[in-house]
């Protein structure tokens, strides 16, 4: 897959040493030379120092062929800008583009998605915390399970629980915003709504 990467910040270069690491073809478009350099010495793919917006710019970075675009400067109104001109200008297929303002997270209307470091780290931070506190351990027969707290990611909202990927876990219940218990079905799941926290267990003997 060949990706084109707008910005390279701390999250940017991250990004891009990712995907070349994995035998991706990666593209870096930055304003600042400076910025580009910081890229690993191993680093396999090109860059491109120029004005993000500038349409020269990024077909010279490849936008006419690329599979995908990641805009991740740190200026929310330049990533939706340029987030829009790859997806309608260029008919980019996958677009996605950082939003540091939470309020903004659902600014576009599905034909790019973005992504909130703010709520993703919110998210992690509020279910580490409970998690650590609500942790409990059962016994059931001669096997010991561990239940614990978990909020339901914004990602999942809208979805069944048959849709979260918890790899070596069950969902074993959900609790409402209103205190509402509901056991998850074997065969429909539950619905997710924002607010809802997920009883998770864990088999650990």
């Amino acid at each position: 897959m060949d990706v084109l990467i707008v910005g390279s910040g701390l999250l940017g270069r991250a990004v891009a040493e990712r995907l070349d690491s994995l035998g991706h073809g990666v593209a870096v478009v930055d304003e600042s030379p400076e910025n580009l350099s910081l890229l690993p010495p191993g680093f396999g793919g090109v860059t491109f120092a120029g004005f993000p917006m500038d349409l020269n710019v990024l077909r010279r970075a490849g936008i006419d062929s690329c599979d995908a675009v990641a805009v991740t400067t740190g200026d929310d109104n330049l990533n939706i800008a340029v987030g829009q001109i790859a997806k309608r200008l260029f008919k980019v297929k996958w677009v996605a583009a950082r939003v540091a303002d939470p309020e903004r997270e659902d600014i576009f209307d599905g034909d790019v998605r973005t992504v909130c470091p703010t709520n993703m780290a919110c998210d992690k931070l509020v279910t580490d915390l409970l998690s650590r506190q609500e942790n409990k351990r059962v016994n059931f027969g001669n096997a010991t399970v561990s239940l614990e707290l978990r909020p339901v990611e914004r990602r999942y909202f809208g979805q069944s629980t048959n849709n979260v990927d918890l790899p070596d876990c069950g969902i074993f219940a959900v609790i409402r915003a209103d205190g509402e218990f509901v056991l998850k079905e074997t065969a429909g799941g539950v619905a997710l709504m924002e607010g809802d926290v997920m009883v998770i267990s864990r088999r650990i003997d």
